[in-house]
């Protein structure tokens, strides 16, 4: 059974690119691959232009972060910042701890590993840590000691493997800052692995999107979010997920939704599609809103409401067809709605069709004709 199929990915210099996606996809399979910790039966691997395919992981100019940390238990901060440099810097003997300190000229070198250290420590905020072991510390601390351990070596390429998934929900937020702030600083290639679509948007210059072994399709955070070109990715990025509602096109490409007809123009004769509307593209209506051509109202009855802080989470269904809608709206909407005495469990949702996303059954992007588009959206009751 293959593992990764048809990998093809380019990343620029300096650039903060995530792979993303559900648990084995193949991302850290991948990044292992960068690493040169497994093996591949074909193709090619290069890192700044130059062909690595069958050069040792301690020769790439690449540093990983891993999920677990990694760290020495039995070594302080200091010693397991400054394993890499000493592995790197000094020959066996050397590492040696009464030898070492006896063969000539190895003591500079030593005063030097720990000048990078202590530099290293200051820009993660270790350097009141550095005695410290690692048992002492907390999962954000030792985060940071397994980071700066990556970036003692300067390398050209940090690889990060599901690093903050062990933390806790505020933490996360904490240390995806600290990276960010890191990325900045350094100016070095950051490939990074996380099955957290938060992480991945928030974080990155551009997003892969990996799924069963493929990559489905790399964009800019914002591109996968309005432009997914299959419908998995645009149930995976966003939260809450996208809805999707099945529909059908008769001979002339009329779009129908149950036995009601939306005045939409498809060049999809007589096939079933699939129409994708973001929570944040449905909005509350009662009788007193202005509407709008490219909106389409749905009668739902509501199932239960999430209240986050200003805003709250609509879990509806929609009375024709039975599919389950979720809206993201306002607080101060509901608000207004039971003052004027509106609100109630049966629910008008008002679709923005401008924002809709189409797709085939294959789960592959289509768009409806345009000029068809933007002339027949009619208001329409969806019952």
């Amino acid at each position: 059974k293959k593992t990764l199929k048809n990998i093809s990915l380019s990343i620029e210099e300096g650039e903060f690119v995530t792979l993303v996606g559900p648990s084995g996809c193949g991302k850290s399979t991948l990044l292992r691959i960068v690493a040169g910790l497994a093996d591949y039966d074909a193709g090619t691997l290069h890192i700044n232009n130059v062909d690595v395919s069958n050069i040792l992981p301690r020769d790439r100019d690449v540093a990983m972060v891993f999920q677990s940390y990694a760290l020495y238990p039995h070594m302080t901060v200091e010693q397991n910042i400054a394993t890499p440099l000493r592995m790197q810097r000094l020959s066996r003997a050397a590492r040696l701890p009464i030898l070492g300190n006896l063969l000539p000229g190895y003591r500079k070198i030593r005063q030097g590993i720990k000048h990078d250290v202590k530099q290293v420590a200051a820009q993660v905020q270790l350097e009141q840590l550095l005695d410290s072991k690692p048992a002492q510390l907390s999962g954000g601390q030792r985060q940071r000691v397994a980071v700066a351990r990556a970036m003692v070596r300067q390398p050209g390429v940090f690889l990060m493997d599901e690093p903050l998934s062990n933390l806790d929900a505020k933490l996360r937020v904490h240390m995806r800052a600290e990276i960010a702030a890191l990325h900045k600083r350094v100016g070095a290639t950051f490939i990074y692995v996380t099955h957290d679509q938060v992480e991945a948007m928030t974080l990155s210059d551009r997003v892969a999107v990996m799924m069963d072994g493929e990559i489905i399709q790399a964009g800019t955070p914002r591109e996968l979010f309005e432009q997914p070109n299959d419908i998995r990715i645009a149930q995976f990025i966003g939260s809450p997920e996208i809805n999707i509602l099945a529909v059908k096109t008769d001979m002339q490409g009329k779009v129908w939704l149950g036995t009601q007809a939306i005045p939409l123009m498809l060049d999809q004769q007589d096939a079933s599609v699939k129409i994708g509307l973001r929570p944040e593209h449905l909005r509350l209506s009662d009788s007193t809103n202005r509407y709008t051509r490219h909106h389409v109202r749905l009668e739902t009855r509501l199932e239960r409401t999430e209240i986050l802080g200003h805003e709250a989470i609509l879990f509806c269904r929609h009375l024709s067809t039975q599919a389950r809608l979720t809206a993201r709206v306002p607080l101060a909407v509901m608000d207004a709605m039971r003052s004027k005495g509106t609100w109630s469990e049966n629910l008008v949702l008002e679709a923005d069709m401008s924002q809709a996303l189409w797709f085939d059954m294959q789960g592959k992007r289509i768009e409806p004709q345009a000029e068809q588009a933007q002339q027949q959206v009619l208001r329409m009751i969806v019952s």
